[in-house]
């Protein structure tokens, strides 16, 4: 398995102002501001041992892939051990690579080998959840309700005569109940996978682990962090009205109200984040995945905060004038807002490949959006996307993206003009 052996689809994705025809990464503290990130996922970019996975070894290989293709960093989802429920993003443990996929050893070569070549280091950090293999989790099921182990989960007992019932009538984001019952009564939440225990940011001893892990990478040399879910860890449950919300957190308010998402102590723990960021020279910076109303954008990505946030606004846009337009234009003004610069991102892992959704019928409306449509092609409905048809559109979007002020986001592949 090789992503970067592929036919070529479209050429020269990268801007590589700081890293093409360099030796080693240019200390200006700013380059994340303006910089091609490419995103790989480790598990299927580039397999060295013939055990059908990608592992960081293969990464390393085509460092000089990646440098010819002139990206300013690399970002790397999660590689760490998982069984996996999620494709990685249940951590077993924060501070390790997967043995499936190498080890400590073979990141510290990575990011030697990227920082020759003028290629910063981008880590995936999951704050929201952890697995429920993580040695704490495994403590926390071995504990009492009411103790300190079960406290830095979301623990409650249940509603109904014996507590056979859930404290709310959440569901997860991939289906089901967003809360598990264990043998002694109580549930836990998980805003996604079973598999994946929500941590309870208001206990101290989960907000200095996670400094300690981002002290750990950062002393392994990396440059900077995308964080995972990063507008969901402070959470208010003790209120009536949980029942009354969403757990999707589609149509989010502006004024921070949500129980689960966006409130304002989030950023409490991110100023706490960048203190630790200032503590290396040059600073460290993160980029935010924040699924928020985009009036709220910005307060992630200020200078005291973690620098950078996604404008998925952009990622959502149909390829129409109209709603690239307003992506572009809402872009630009939270930037602003911040004081930091934009961030354009058309395709990752959670959202199916541009190619793709240009190929299909765009209707600019925000019921009918065509991300929602190409859902539907996984499931044989609808539409067969065309690939002359979406391959046009991707090759200019891939020129609008590069030519916009700001910094671009690229999944592996784009640049091949891959299809979902």
């Amino acid at each position: 398995m090789d992503m970067s052996d592929t036919a070529t689809g479209i050429d020269g994705i990268g801007t590589g102002a700081s890293a093409v025809g360099t030796s080693s990464v240019d200390t200006s503290t700013l380059w994340w501001k303006q910089a091609v990130v490419y995103q790989v996922y480790p598990r299927s970019f580039k397999d060295t041992t013939g055990s059908g996975l990608g592992d960081i070894a293969g990464i390393t290989s085509k460092i000089p892939y990646l440098h010819d293709l002139g990206v300013d960093a690399i970002w790397l989802s999660p590689f760490y051990p998982s069984q996996p429920a999620d494709g990685g993003y249940d951590v077993d443990d924060y501070r390790d690579v997967d043995p499936r996929l190498g080890t400590m050893a073979d990141f510290d070569d990575l990011v030697s080998a990227a920082h020759q070549a003028g290629i910063r280091v981008v880590v995936d950090i999951v704050p929201n959840h952890s697995s429920n293999r993580h040695k704490w989790f495994r403590e926390a099921l071995n504990s009492a309700p009411g103790s300190a182990a079960r406290d830095r989960y979301i623990f409650r007992d249940g509603r109904g005569e014996n507590g056979e019932l859930p404290p709310t009538n959440w569901t997860s984001h991939f289906g089901g109940p967003a809360w598990t019952r264990v043998p002694d009564g109580q549930w836990y939440l998980h805003l996604f996978a079973v598999e994946q225990p929500d941590w309870n940011w208001n206990n101290p001893e989960v907000r200095e682990n996670f400094l300690t892990t981002l002290r750990f990478w950062l002393d392994h040399g990396a440059d900077g962090f995308r964080v995972d879910v990063a507008n969901a860890l402070v959470k208010d449950l003790d209120r009536d009205d949980l029942d009354d919300w969403n757990v999707s957190g589609d149509d989010l308010p502006d004024d921070g109200s949500h129980p689960l998402y966006d409130r304002d102590a989030v950023h409490g723990i991110y100023r706490e984040w960048r203190r630790v960021f200032n503590q290396y020279d040059p600073p460290a910076f993160a980029v935010a995945e924040a699924w928020v109303n985009p009036r709220r954008q910005y307060l992630y990505a200020g200078d005291d905060e973690l620098g950078q946030v996604f404008n998925f606004e952009f990622a959502k846009a149909d390829w129409t004038r109209a709603s690239l337009h307003r992506a572009i234009e809402e872009g630009l003004a939270a930037a602003e807002r911040s004081r930091s610069t934009a961030t354009w991102v058309m395709s990752n892992h959670d959202v199916p490949r541009h190619a793709t959704r240009y190929a299909l019928p765009q209707v600019d409306s925000p019921v009918l959006h065509q991300i929602s449509r190409d859902w539907t092609l996984r499931a044989g409905l609808t539409y067969v996307a065309h690939r002359e048809l979406g391959t046009r559109p991707a090759r200019a979007a891939a020129l609008l993206e590069l030519a916009l002020p700001g910094s671009a986001y690229v999944y592996q592949g784009e640049e091949l003009g891959l299809f979902e």
